[in-house]
């Protein structure tokens, strides 16, 4: 069984980095840990392999994990239908 540390990004919202907690940040690459920003540990949790996790695939972190040392977790994509929201409405005068 793994422990696995969850560290948030200040930058980007709900952007995260997974890692073993033995390893802490070692294995994630300096110019990740850049764009990523000073990292925000946000808890630890034992890895079982039936765990569900909300907005990560399971086996895709574990591989990541194996793989690479860490997973990074993007954030979810926005709707195009959202964006529209945040687009100047030149025909109304409205934001």
């Amino acid at each position: 069984m793994k422990i696995v540390s969850i560290y948030k990004s200040p930058r980007k919202d709900e952007m995260y980095i997974y890692t073993e907690k033995r390893d802490l940040l070692s294995k994630v690459p300096e110019a990740l840990l850049e764009m990523f920003g000073k990292p925000i540990h946000v808890m630890d949790m034992p890895l079982k392999a039936d765990r569900k996790l909300a907005r990560v695939d399971t086996d895709k972190m574990v591989a990541g994990l194996d793989e690479k040392g860490y997973f990074l977790q993007m954030p979810p994509v926005k709707d195009d239908y959202m964006l529209d929201l945040y687009r100047d409405r030149p025909e109304t005068g409205v934001r």
